[in-house]
């Protein structure tokens, strides 16, 4: 019978006799995980030598000899040579130094566990007969796929130390959120949400998990951000996984690093979850290319609450794209900006409502009018501005058609 155990090899000497393809496959796992990798091979596969080169590991360039499992606290043994493969698991168990002897597992007292890692927790799977890796990769590729969905309650049953992880939800639709955002919500006793992003994802946290909904609207913000750090850090400290759930990336123009900052200087551990930010999800979405060879090589991200800033006007002008956040209300006024500051008042507009979500809308025109085509179809937020040429309705047709 073969037991399952997790080790922990960072800064472990972890001894590899070979240099093909599967030492390669093996070390990137070994490195991964903070291992100090030593290979022993006359010749090695071009990933090792570059992992060398990099000081990722120690290449010894010879064949291995008894001497090198000196220290070590892990072997794999994977030459072209079952012969001395079974030689290498030999020294390897004369020395009570577990071994995965890679040309026949039963050979060795280590198998490698096909894993998968979610949050803090990992799954492995290992055969417990003949080896079958093709079989365990599927068994694991499963498991992953079920926890990443969401499926399984992960929150920690034993009491801990609490934590913060502020999860970038992505532009709306729930499919845009990480894999990792997914995990978090499925870790969390408590989620603290706005308006925005993908609210549709708290109908799968369990029933008993608290949500509260701190969310704000351009003209009514019913919990000012002061308090919303200040509810973080008291859950936290009440020893609760606590999941920030905001809108696109926490980052861009979220107040993701004031909240961070509040818990840093509690003493709360925090982790960000990076989101798909609304500002090229929503135009690529929609078909608006932000950057496009031959059209436009840069694109500046602006909020529009205060309107059209210097950066914001120069780019206009130059013919970079530029993208505006949460700039609906202040739209005439970012257009009188534009427009003073030398931008054509033909430069295309268009402005994407619900982005990614049911009932998304384009509303198009050109700098001199857009104000007056947004009144008269009555654009209301959530919304995102593309000024550029890269707006132009026909523009992925006629490069399409342009490209050899």
């Amino acid at each position: 019978m073969t037991a399952l155990f997790g080790l922990d090899l960072r800064g472990r000497r972890v001894v590899v006799a070979g240099g093909g393809t599967v030492a390669s496959r093996r070390v990137r796992r070994f490195l991964s995980e903070g291992a100090a990798v030593v290979v022993v091979a006359p010749d090695a596969s071009d990933d090792l030598r570059r992992h060398a080169q990099h000081g990722d590991l120690e290449w010894r360039d010879r064949g291995i000899v008894e001497e090198d499992l000196n220290d070590a606290w892990f072997v794999l043994a994977a030459t072209d040579d079952a012969g001395l493969n079974d030689q290498v698991a030999a020294w390897a168990e004369a020395r009570r130094v577990f071994c995965i002897d890679a040309s026949d597992a039963s050979r060795g007292t280590a198998r490698q566990a096909a894993a998968s890692t979610h949050g803090d927790l990992a799954i492995g799977v290992i055969s417990t007969d003949a080896p079958d890796p093709a079989r365990i990769r599927a068994v694991r590729d499963a498991l992953a796929a079920h926890v990443d969905a969401g499926a399984v309650d992960l929150r920690r049953h034993r009491d801990g130390t609490g934590r913060v992880i502020l999860v970038g939800s992505g532009p709306g639709d729930p499919g845009l959120i990480t894999v990792r955002g997914r995990q978090a919500l499925a870790e969390a006793d408590v989620v603290v949400t706005d308006r925005l992003g993908a609210t549709e994802l708290l109908v799968t946290v369990p029933y008993d998990v608290e949500v509260i909904n701190v969310g704000k609207s351009p003209d009514n913000h019913p919990v000012p951000q002061a308090e919303i750090n200040r509810i973080l850090v008291e859950h936290a400290l009440a020893g609760r996984t606590v999941v920030r759930l905001k809108g696109g990336d926490p980052f861009v123009f979220g107040r993701g690093g004031e909240e961070a900052h509040a818990c840093i200087v509690a003493g709360v551990d925090v982790e960000v979850v990076p989101g798909v930010t609304s500002a090229l999800s929503v135009p690529a979405r929609a078909g608006i290319p932000v950057t496009q060879r031959g059209v436009a090589t840069s694109v500046l991200v602006t909020s529009g609450h205060a309107g059209a800033d210097r950066a914001a006007v120069a780019a206009m002008v130059s013919g970079a794209t530029v993208v505006i956040l949460m700039g609906v209300s202040a739209l005439p006024e970012i257009v009188a900006a534009g427009l003073a500051g030398g931008a054509s008042p033909e430069t295309p507009v268009a402005i994407i409502e619900k982005g990614t979500m049911q009932g998304e809308r384009v509303t198009r025109g050109n700098l001199a009018d857009i104000a007056d085509n947004a009144t008269e179809t009555g654009v209301k937020p959530p919304a995102v501005i593309v000024i550029g040429d890269v707006a132009r309705p026909e523009l992925l047709a006629s490069e399409i058609a342009a490209t050899p």
